[in-house]
């Protein structure tokens, strides 16, 4: 007879409290339910404010993501305002947001993912002894390491933005900070030395070295090459997952979206990565076969979330945020709703922009093994690497006289516009209605609720929740393989849900 169990496990390491339900039956998950917590309700907060107050008030939806939601606020703004920014602050707002996204990605996998290499699970494995002295939280010396130097990239972005978090030195039209020469050497400088450090202590190599590892081949290669290829953060993730499995679990849907970021400025050296405005390009892929991204074709389903019912799935454009819970429906389980790509669910980041940017590892990963923690951390891990050279030509391009940093929209009183971008997670996006010059409609979708969206009206499982779907687990009582899936999408629960339930009894937590 099957031995089935059902358990309910809080997870909130990092924003937010995140709920995942799984029923594992013989030791591997059969069915899974993510369950957002929280409710806070940014959409009616910024309806009847002024058109420039979601510059100010979107940002401190998240505490890690703020300078994604900036540039997507006043993205959809000069939209509606038909205006498009100079050079020279197009240059300086992709740094800020490349800045903000490896420092995440940085602090992500040393301080938040390699944490469950120190779960007692291991202790029989080799590396398990390695893993504790490295990244053991608060204490490892890569953990103190990665804090120090992840540090360092915020200092550019709050030289460039007077502030971080929360800052709002974006407007429509271009920034109202003016970096001048003195800045953007220093901002070079500490961009160096964050490089020194990613290229020492992530890669074991140099980047440039790192760029010739095109599939699982050359990685395996690149791997045996040298002993700092095997020392480096990235060479001890890779062995370590090899002798745990994780390329073996977390497969999901095997589809992807990219909304496209980092716009390009008109005369630059820096390449795009693949078609389009955009450095990064804009998707959606079933498999390893991308195609063109069409917004219109962007849902939100509420069948399963604490919203009032919806008839059909909706455009954010014609989608409303109007909480209703009675915390006793079994149907109603989140309160993420569930963005769908053509009725389909998608799952977004640092692999799903590597898929549709067709990088040959990835793509080469993707046709062989499938979707797996493995590559979705393996991806965030060296986006790095893509980023660095880009911010420093960008750095190096913005010119502190002749070419301004801004120019002005005009009144904005009235249209609709969106701002699509690529935060550390993935897919954000803000669509914006102005009336008479106040927000008369606003609606957001973070890269978490791509990810941890519950089922639809089709019954189809969220990306994370089809993930799990599969997971071996060797103790109930311990599920480390369930943190591991879900922490390979880098959840961040605050920016797609704020209540929270008393009085009852919670599943072990997974700190």
């Amino acid at each position: 007879m099957a031995s089935k169990t059902i358990r309910s496990i809080p997870l909130n390491r990092v924003e937010g409290d995140l709920e995942i339900k799984v029923e594992i039956t013989d030791g591997i998950v059969t069915n899974s339910w993510s369950s957002g917590t929280m409710f806070r309700g940014f959409e009616q907060i910024l309806k009847g404010r002024g058109a420039l107050d979601g510059l100010v008030i979107t940002p401190r939806i998240c505490g890690l993501c703020n300078v994604c939601h900036l540039t997507a606020a006043a993205q959809a703004l000069e939209m509606i305002a038909g205006i498009q920014p100079p050079d020279n602050a197009t240059r300086v707002r992709n740094v800020a947001l490349m800045c903000e996204d490896m420092q995440s990605d940085i602090r992500h996998g040393i301080l938040m993912f390699f944490a469950d290499f120190t779960n007692q699970s291991y202790e029989k494995l080799s590396l398990f002894q390695e893993a504790v002295a490295k990244y053991a939280p608060f204490k490892g010396t890569k953990v103190i390491e990665a804090i120090k130097e992840s540090k360092k990239l915020l200092e550019i972005i709050a030289i460039l933005g007077g502030q971080w978090p929360h800052t709002s030195f974006m407007v429509p039209g271009g920034i109202v900070s003016l970096p001048n020469a003195g800045d953007l050497l220093q901002c070079r400088s500490v961009l160096r030395g964050f490089r020194k450090y990613f290229e020492r202590s992530v890669l074991g190599c140099t980047i440039e070295r790192w760029s010739e590892v095109r599939s699982l081949a050359d990685l395996s290669a690149w791997l045996e090459e040298k002993e700092e290829h095997k020392n480096g953060d990235l060479g001890f993730f890779i062995r370590f997952c090899r002798e745990a499995g994780l390329s073996e679990i977390g497969r999901g849907h095997n589809n992807y979206i990219s909304f496209g970021g980092l716009e390009m400025p008109r005369n630059t050296s820096v390449a795009a990565m693949g078609k389009g405005t955009s450095f990064i390009p804009a998707g959606y892929s079933e498999g390893s076969r991308p195609g063109w991204f069409d917004q219109s074709k962007v849902t939100e389903d509420v069948t399963h979330s604490w919203f009032e019912e919806a008839l059909k799935a909706n455009h954010p454009f014609d989608e409303d945020t109007k909480p209703y819970a009675s915390g006793h429906e079994g149907q109603r389980y989140s309160w993420a709703k569930a963005p769908r790509y053509e009725g389909r669910p998608a799952e977004t980041g640092p692999l799903a922009e590597a898929v549709i940017a067709e990088n040959p590892l990835f793509s080469d990963i993707i046709k062989k093994e499938g979707p797996s923690v493995f590559a979705r951390e393996l991806a965030r891990l060296v986006r790095p690497s893509l980023l660095i050279p880009a911010v420093d030509a960008w750095l190096a391009e913005v010119k502190t006289d002749g070419e301004g940093f801004y120019s002005h929209p005009g009144k904005i009183s009235d249209g609709q516009g969106f701002g699509l971008v690529e935060a550390a997670r993935g897919a954000l996006g803000h669509w914006v209605k102005i009336s008479d010059g106040q927000i008369s409609h606003y609606q957001i979708i973070t890269p978490t609720a791509w990810n941890a969206s519950p089922r639809d009206e089709g019954e189809v499982r969220g990306p994370w929740e089809e993930s799990l779907i599969g997971a071996s687990v060797k103790d109930v009582d311990n599920p480390v393989e369930v943190g591991h899936v879900i922490r390979s999408f880098d959840s961040c629960m605050v920016c797609c849900v704020h209540t929270l339930e008393r009085g009852k009894t919670r599943g072990k937590m997974i700190l």
